[in-house]
């Protein structure tokens, strides 16, 4: 297996930005490919190559995970992923072999003395560190060999803004401010460090854990460093909602396209579970909407129903990991294994404990909690027997949609992967030509302008939607009302809609003049979609 190399490398982008690539499906290809890499992009300069196989996300093997499950991967972390990736020639060559590539090292293993294995894993982690500048300066000094780029803290005092922040003598100082000093040279550190604002992050790495890296041609970055020295963190926020919802409003910040926490009830499950006013959220559910639309974000919460747990960063929290460049989820990749239950903050919606047994009488507290485990069992056997008669009632018909084009285009996204058949509805703006013409989130494209879709690959479905021109018509299904209309066998057409105008809707705005323009490229790492401008309509909403 010495043959076939993993390159490991973490990249960073900034919010809105891509890591500089494709991820592709391709049909006769095997594996989940990087393709279109920008010139000087995160991607390039990080050493990936057009062709090379993605084998892991984020520690995640997902050579054998359906394409469309990797890109959620990827968007799921945000703006730091890491990725392990192989050559194609490589890759090639291990499926013929038969070779499990989910075991293979990044590296072959040193091999010390007596011929046994060393460690594969690097020995030490690498850390962010925060320093504040106090009246006796930083408290480190710097060290560089001649003739040799990048350099070492040395002198670090003890007691000193440096120590405290989690530096230490000889550790390698790669980054200052987000910013890589690895090739710059002792005098360009300095200057960096000088011409800063009395705040520096740096990304340190101890001396064993730089050697690790170098010997193993592995780029060490941001996004696999270790949080826990940082003064300031964000916060992870449980609520379940009251009578009156959480309790407060997600605005979206017009320069920055932040969405943040603003007019917090006095007494709500928000101001309870400690959400602060000015908060930047971060992530929903574990999921990450800081690179997602306001809409995308709203739309997250509502489909968490009755409870969340919300990331949050506050303003000064949220400078730091700015300065950084890196998302605050690295918080969440290194705490969420070792966090507690949820607790939420709105208990009267929780299921009530059992009331306490006198001392000692365990046959009747026994019983009162076979009582409760009969109660709960009743209760969801009554919503069981609910979701079933609305099944029963739902009308299994499709819809008709008809929309005309505006300035900021249709507004939704068609998902898909290349080459492979069946597209759905995602990320409909809301108050856009879709949203009006009645299409959803989730739905099944059945029909594009009087063409059947169903059989068609992604690429054909966009070109007809793009041949459309400023009108367009979908015979869509929600997917539940798809799946069971194709367990009958009945063909979807729009027959089915009845006599009259049943279901079908039209959503008619006048376009502005002149043509167009054509959709925004999809994000890098997502497939290729129909997309459209966001809707200039003011989105913030009262959870």
């Amino acid at each position: 297996m010495s043959g076939f190399v993993q390159r490991v490398m973490a990249l960073t982008k900034r919010p809105g930005q891509t890591f500089g690539f494709f991820l592709r499906a391709e049909q006769g290809e095997g594996g989940h490919l990087v393709r279109c890499l920008d010139m000087g992009g995160a991607a390039e300069l990080a050493g990936m190559r057009d062709g090379d196989r993605v084998l892991r996300v984020n520690g995640t093997f997902v050579d054998d995970l359906p394409h469309q499950r990797v890109v959620e991967l990827v968007k799921e972390r945000g703006v730091s992923v890491s990725f392990s990736v192989i050559d194609a020639a490589s890759y090639e060559r291990a499926k013929t072999e038969g070779v499990d590539l989910s075991v293979t090292h990044p590296r072959p293993p040193a091999v010390v003395a007596g011929g046994v294995p060393a460690a594969p894993g690097p020995p030490g982690t690498p850390r962010l560190c925060y320093l504040v500048k106090a009246s006796a300066g930083y408290g480190f000094s710097l060290r560089s060999v001649l003739g040799e780029l990048g350099v070492s803290l040395t002198q670090v005092s003890s007691g000193g803004v440096a120590e405290r922040a989690g530096a230490r003598t000889n550790d390698r100082l790669l980054e200052v401010n987000g910013a890589s000093v690895e090739r710059a040279t002792h005098e360009q550190v300095v200057e960096r460090i000088r011409v800063a604002d009395g705040a520096l992050m740096f990304l340190l790495v101890d001396e064993d854990t730089h050697r690790y890296y170098q010997t193993n041609q592995m780029k060490v970055g941001a996004g696999l460093a270790t949080v826990k020295h940082l003064p300031h963190q964000p916060r992870v926020v449980y609520l379940t909602k009251g009578p009156g919802g959480y309790g407060f409003l997600l605005k979206e910040d017009p320069k920055t396209k932040a969405h943040l926490i603003k007019d917090i009830d006095v007494g709500s499950p928000a101001q309870r579970g400690g959400l602060l006013d000015g908060d930047r959220l971060v992530a929903v559910d574990g999921a990450a909407v800081e690179s997602q639309s306001h809409e995308a974000a709203v739309e997250r919460i509502r489909r968490a129903g009755g409870a969340c747990c919300l990331l949050v960063v506050d303003p000064d929290t949220d400078g730091m990991y700015r300065r950084a460049g890196v998302s605050p989820m690295l918080y969440w990749e290194e705490t969420k294994g070792s966090a507690s239950p949820p607790c939420y903050s709105d208990a009267i919606h929780l299921p009530a404990p059992p009331r306490p047994a006198p001392a000692g009488d365990r046959e009747e507290q026994q019983q009162q909690e076979e009582e409760q485990r009969e109660e709960e069992e009743q209760q969801e056997q009554k919503e069981e027997e609910l979701k079933e008669e609305e099944l029963k009632e739902e009308e299994l018909k499709p819809k008709l949609c008809k929309m005309q084009k505006t300035s900021a285009g249709y507004g939704f996204h068609i998902d898909g992967i290349r080459g492979v058949c069946g597209q759905h509805i995602e990320e409909v703006v809301r108050g856009g030509a879709a949203d009006r013409a009645g299409l959803q989130d989730g739905d099944v494209v059945v029909e594009v302008n009087s063409v059947n879709v169903e059989s068609s690959a992604h690429e054909e479905v966009v070109a007809l939607v793009h041949r459309s021109g400023a009108t367009l018509e979908l015979l869509v299904a929600p997917r539940r009302v798809y799946e069971r209309l194709r367990a009958r066998g009945a063909p979807i057409t729009p027959t089915l809609l009845g006599p009259g105008p049943g279901v079908q809707t039209q959503a008619t705005v006048e376009p502005r003049a002149g043509t167009p323009a054509p959709p925004d490229p999809p994000a890098r790492e997502r497939t290729p979609s129909v997309s459209s401008a966001s809707s200039e309509e003011d989105v913030d909403l009262r959870f």
